[in-house]
């Protein structure tokens, strides 16, 4: 189970600029936990979503529970992976 779900939804407003929000639910642990978790993620979409984001799409990381424990490395991997398949599913619809 991947450490965090992508939303991504194509805004077709003419606007280039990627949007980026980031959600953590209760259920993964206090507020420290949780505020890890976003750190974690903002890292993530600071390093990759230049390079491998949608342009003018709204994309949403919502924190899962085995996210924190997670390597650095393996939570890029599956937002680079997560990232491809969205940017494939845009332009096949």
């Amino acid at each position: 189970m991947p450490g965090f779900v992508l939303q991504l939804r194509p805004r077709h407003d003419g606007e280039a600029g990627m949007r980026v929000g980031f959600t953590v639910t209760k259920k993964i642990g206090n507020a420290v936990v949780r505020n890890r978790m976003k750190r974690r993620l903002r890292a993530l979409a600071r390093d990759l979503l230049p390079a491998h984001g949608l342009p003018g799409a709204d994309h949403v990381l919502i924190g899962r529970s085995g996210g924190i424990e997670r390597d650095y490395q393996a939570l890029t991997a599956e937002l680079v992976k997560a990232l491809g398949r969205a940017r494939r599913a845009c332009q096949d619809a």
